[in-house]
């Protein structure tokens, strides 16, 4: 038995966060086009911040946005590799009720048809938290394109089917259909 899927399009509140020790505002090129790629879809980016490879200031923002009502989706770009110092995952993951183990996987198969075994060197995740959905990809331009317009953008459109995550976001407008 399928689920009908809303027609409607329902715009969410996003915050964008790059994680960088060498980008500044001015040099953001993958935190400006995930906030153009989130504004062409619809939504709102409410927040926009670009803090350096340290564990525990980007767990403090992250819970801030989590705790907020406003936020409702959060997109990380950044520290998802193995260079030293990287620590996204290790910031982010002891925050998730749940995580989006697909996520990580699904990324990777889609990168390795690009960049090949390389692809292995992701730890993209994904997770929600206090009914915030927070996506941590790497923060390069391909990547975070691929991972938008691939991944991210159709699960935040209540249009998808067979299902997205809208109906699962604090303060959806869109019911849910659990």
């Amino acid at each position: 038995m399928s689920k009908r899927q809303p027609a409607e399009f329902f715009p969410l509140n996003l915050a964008i966060l790059t994680l960088s020790d060498s980008r500044t505002a001015a040099t953001d090129s993958s935190g400006d086009a995930l906030q153009q790629l989130a504004e062409s879809a619809g939504h709102r980016v409410c927040e926009r911040a670009l803090l350096s490879h340290n564990r525990y200031a980007i767990r403090a923002l992250v819970s801030q946005w989590i705790a907020s009502e406003r936020v409702q989706v959060v997109v990380l770009n950044g520290g998802t590799g193995f260079a030293a110092g990287n620590c996204t995952p290790e910031a982010i993951r002891p925050l998730f009720d749940t995580e989006v183990e697909g996520f990580g996987e699904l990324f990777r198969q889609l990168s390795y048809a690009d960049i090949g075994s390389s692809s292995l060197q992701s730890r993209a995740l994904a997770g929600m938290a206090n009914g915030t959905l927070l996506f941590a990809i790497p923060g390069s331009g391909g990547a975070c394109r691929q991972a938008w317009e691939q991944l991210i953008a159709p699960q935040l459109d209540s249009r998808t089917g067979p299902c997205n995550f809208v109906a699962h976001i604090k303060n959806s407008p869109q019911p849910s259909c659990r």
